[in-house]
């Protein structure tokens, strides 16, 4: 069986396409139809244009369908900027095993080319664009994610971080996990209004499948991140 959902045998058709793309179709569909008639294969189509197109194959028609939607999606996310090089490096391992051992969990990183080409290979996970500040606190406010993550190496320049990616977690309406020796001390009690954790990779995995698992831990420990940002907020 081939099937088609373009238009794969009419290298006319693909006309204003880039060259690049031309190429690959013909190299992975126009070439093979000799072939293809030689193998007696079947011709499954997905439009009535190429149904007409190709009758002379006698094709058959498959109609597309929605794809089954998974019943739960749990978001986890990192916002580090260029300056949280090392973090990103670091989350990988993480997020990697996270990935591998709970369906339900996707994650979202932000990064130029080089982040993509370190993550691409994890499943359910996008890499977003660096985008302006305006751009991502309208971003940061849509709903949808669970887990905020905020990890922090013993670095000189991370000693002098605020705790400003509490509000930010917050304000996506997530539960935040951030590291134990930082400034994030000052505004987390630990298993309250997030969790404060040391840098070992494997202690940050069972922290993200632990929280998870369990929405309930999750919904009460953002209310009180949202009532400990209240309370900062007034000073």
């Amino acid at each position: 069986v081939f099937f088609m959902d373009d238009d794969l045998f009419d290298l006319s058709a693909t006309k204003g396409t880039p060259f690049r793309y031309r190429h690959k179709l013909y190299k992975l569909a126009f070439k093979h139809q000799a072939w293809l008639r030689s193998m007696d294969a079947s011709l499954w189509l997905s439009t009535p244009h190429l149904m007409e197109k190709y009758q002379s194959w006698q094709p058959v028609q498959v109609l597309p369908r929605p794809m089954a939607q998974p019943t739960e999606v749990i978001t986890v996310f990192y916002h580090g900027s260029s300056s949280h090089k090392r973090e990103i490096h670091w989350l990988y391992d993480v997020m990697k095993s996270v990935l591998e051992q709970d369906e339900r969990i996707s994650f979202e990183i932000i990064g130029g080319k080089e982040v993509n080409k370190q993550y691409k290979s994890l499943p359910r996970t996008v890499v977003s664009h660096p985008m302006s500040w305006e751009t991502y606190t309208r971003w940061i406010a849509q709903p949808g994610r669970a887990i905020g993550l905020a990890p922090l190496l013993d670095e000189p320049f991370n000693h002098a971080r605020s705790y400003t990616k509490f509000f930010d977690i917050t304000q996506a309406g997530a539960v935040g996990i951030y590291a134990e020796a930082s400034q994030y001390s000052e505004v987390v009690t630990h298993g309250k209004n997030g969790y404060l954790l040391n840098m070992e990779k494997l202690s940050w995995v069972n922290a993200i499948l632990e929280l998870a698992g369990n929405t309930a831990k999750r919904d009460q420990m953002l209310e009180n991140a949202r009532l400990s940002v209240n309370s900062l907020a007034q000073g």
